[in-house]
């Protein structure tokens, strides 16, 4: 449950000591952004658009998966985080070697779906989180702020269509679960990474590290 941040004394003390007192909640964020969308709507009426979206979205197999950690959803991109205890507890999507192939697996099964129209292209940008705290500034709200999850917000600005960018922190993080395997890291949809980028991303003070998967 989120820590709840009100205090109206904008000096309160009691808050800054609250404040103190909040963990860091290490885990995974994602952005998914639904390609095309907003072009469509101009094109097209609800029963269009609509269709499309919901079909999308149902398809997005991780929202089905995790659905409690579904954080928010600002027009047709959507951020969802998942803290490191939460996925341990889960039984067929519990690596981040396996959250990565989810993912690619879905962008692939979309893009390849014998039935045309059916659904929407999308992106997604991934990075393993730890300054990130679970706090919200809205009763009954979940929510998580911290430097890294506006990386991974920055991250998004490198998605186009069917493309996969995730940060090199998170990619250890995958290569590490390949290790406890005894399995390559070129395995599975990491045969098809990029070599390493760097940027140096607005309002980032240290530059950023990231890998670009294609799905074709």
């Amino acid at each position: 449950m989120a820590y709840y941040i009100h205090f109206k004394d904008p000096n309160s003390e009691e808050m800054v000591s609250y404040l103190a007192s909040v963990p860091a909640c290490p885990g995974t964020c994602f952005f998914m952004d639904i390609n095309r969308s907003t072009d469509m709507k101009y094109l097209g009426g609800l029963t269009d658009w609509g269709r499309k979206l919901n079909n999308t979205f149902n398809f997005l197999s991780l929202l089905n998966d995790f659905p409690e950690n579904i954080v928010k959803g600002i027009g047709d991109e959507i951020m969802l985080f998942i803290p490191d205890e939460v996925l341990k507890t889960k039984t067929a999507i519990n690596s981040y070697y396996m959250l990565l192939e989810e993912i690619y697996a879905t962008l692939f099964n979309i893009q390849h779906y014998p039935v045309p129209d059916t659904f929407l292209p999308c992106k997604v940008a991934i990075h393993y989180c730890t300054e990130v705290h679970n706090v919200t500034f809205f009763k009954d709200a979940n929510d998580y702020y911290g430097s890294d999850i506006d990386l991974t917000a920055r991250l998004m600005t490198k998605c186009l269509e069917n493309r996969i960018v995730l940060s090199e922190k998170f990619l250890n993080k995958v290569h590490k679960d390949l290790r406890s395997l005894n399995l390559p890291e070129n395995t599975g949809c990491l045969r098809h990474i990029s070599e390493r980028f760097l940027e140096n991303f607005k309002g980032v003070p240290v530059s950023t590290k990231y890998r670009i998967i294609d799905v074709e």
